[in-house]
């Protein structure tokens, strides 16, 4: 199952990393983006829009995470379009209007991918036989 519906493999290319932040560039469909991950606060992970081919001014996303008593974790997403081109500015409406929905499907399925490849039960099938075995 892939984990990020919307980001293309071509796009992918990490320019810089370390324990507290990233410096990727990624996209789609003709759309790309460079973004500054920031995730050294453990609630929180900023990514910060450095240049784009359609996005500009104060564009990225912010992950806020409330851990719950349940041993669950509630995700608060913001994600900002400022449109630099004209294409970039019809995205944006788009996005912020009938596509809100289609960008919080292609989040949730994310989530649930992540989810599963990080369950016990799959741990303790990949892992389990390996042990077994050595």
């Amino acid at each position: 199952m892939k984990l990020f519906g919307n980001s293309a493999d071509e796009y992918l290319k990490v320019h810089h990393k370390c324990p507290l932040e990233a410096d990727v560039t990624e996209g789609s469909g003709g759309i790309w983006e460079r973004l500054h991950y920031d995730w050294s606060d453990p609630n929180r992970v900023v990514l910060t829009t450095t240049d784009s081919n359609v996005w500009g001014g104060a564009s990225g996303h912010t992950y806020t995470f409330t851990r719950r008593p349940d041993g669950t974790t509630d995700i608060d997403l913001v994600v900002v379009r400022d449109g630099k081109t004209l294409k970039g500015w019809l995205l944006g409406l788009v996005l912020r209007t009938i596509g809100r929905r289609v960008l919080a499907n292609a989040f949730d399925n994310s989530v649930k991918a992540i989810e599963a490849r990080n369950s016990p039960s799959r741990r303790l099938e990949l892992y389990g036989t390996t042990d077994r075995a050595a």
